[in-house]
């Protein structure tokens, strides 16, 4: 029986054979990151080292740093997946988003520069024309650049990098792309009150909103459908 060829294939980018393993490692993460292939997507990894014009051994070391940062499984009986997660896992790991963000808040208000101040009006904007547009998968996309911009004046550099890679371990989801369009406006309309709070300097207020949209954010959550193969089972997950 013939297999299918991995559309993980079709959205790799290769700017010259022989590329370096860094390179490869990039343009793997890169295209789990963007969601551009679904989670359960097979890694051939003989066909993604020909593809490189490389030997196995830089593709599976890449594959081995993936497998750290949460975006890449491997199971003995079907080789390298894009990584997926059970429905509760997605869930903790949201709540860990959360509370990391929240953690930044206060200093990142207290930190923050003109061109931070701009660079959070900016992302805002980008959402806002997402929502109009009616455009989920750019929406998707600019929620997580909001978000990190709210933190990143904060200077919490390590917290910072695991905020990053917990957003990571959830981005081959998709979530904001799988929920109805009422929800990401709703979800927009916090947005909107946490630039006013921010630009205030009023970090009661700030928090107080961010753990409301945290609350909504939750609830649009558990409403992600089940069957669609996105998640992973939790007998298998609890399994592994």
């Amino acid at each position: 029986m013939l297999r299918r060829r991995s559309a993980l294939l079709d959205r790799l980018v290769v700017d010259h054979p022989g590329s370096p393993q860094q390179a490869i490692l990039d343009e793997l993460r890169r295209v789990i990151l963007d969601g551009a292939v679904a989670p359960g997507t097979p890694i051939p990894l003989a066909e993604v080292a020909d593809l490189f014009g490389v030997s196995q051994i830089p593709v599976r070391e890449s594959l081995k740093t993936l497998i750290g940062e949460g975006l890449v499984a491997h199971r003995s009986n079907s080789g390298y997946t894009v990584a997926q997660l059970t429905v509760q896992e997605l869930r903790e790991m949201y709540i860990v988003r959360e509370t990391l963000e929240a953690a930044a808040l206060a200093s990142a208000v207290a930190n923050a520069t003109d061109a931070d101040r701009a660079a959070i009006v900016a992302a805002n904007d980008a959402l806002q024309q997402a929502v109009d547009d009616d455009d989920p998968l750019t929406y998707h996309r600019q929620s997580r650049h909001f978000h990190l911009s709210l933190s990143r004046p904060s200077r919490m550099f390590r917290l910072l990098h695991m905020l990053e890679s917990a957003w990571n371990m959830t981005e081959p989801v998709q979530s904001m792309v799988h929920v109805e369009p009422s929800a990401r406006a709703a979800l927009h309309g916090d947005h909107r009150e946490m630039v006013l709070a921010f630009l205030a300097g009023d970090v009661e207020q700030l928090l107080t909103v961010a753990e409301l949209h945290a609350g909504r954010l939750n609830s649009v959550i558990a409403a992600l459908p089940t069957d669609t193969g996105l998640f992973l089972p939790a007998d298998i997950s609890s399994a592994q």
